[in-house]
C-alpha cells in the first residue's frame, strides 16, 4: 500500500513538472509565433465560412511573418 502511496506521488509531482514547463511554453509559442482562430461572419465569404451564419472555419494567424514584415500582396491580415 505504501509503495503505491508513493508512486502516486511520484506521478504527480511529475504531472505539475510538466504542466509548469509546457504552460509557459505553449504561451509564449501561440504569442510569439503562431495562433489559431475562427471565422465567423460574413466579412470574408466566399474565401472564409463559405457555408453562412452557421458554418465556420478555422485559420493559422502567423505572428512570425509580420513580425519579420513579410506581408505579401493577397495575404490575408487580421487585426485585433
Amino acid at each position: 500500500m505504501a509503495q503505491a502511496q508513493g508512486l502516486g506521488k511520484r506521478y504527480v509531482k511529475a504531472f505539475f513538472k510538466g504542466f509548469f514547463v509546457a504552460v509557459p511554453v505553449t504561451v509564449t509559442f501561440l504569442d510569439r509565433v503562431a495562433c489559431v482562430a475562427r471565422v465567423e461572419g460574413a466579412s470574408m465569404q466566399p474565401s472564409l465560412n463559405p457555408g453562412g451564419r452557421r458554418a465556420s472555419d478555422v485559420v493559422l494567424l502567423n505572428h512570425w511573418s509580420i513580425r519579420n514584415y513579410d506581408v505579401q500582396r493577397g495575404d490575408i491580415v487580421s487585426l485585433v
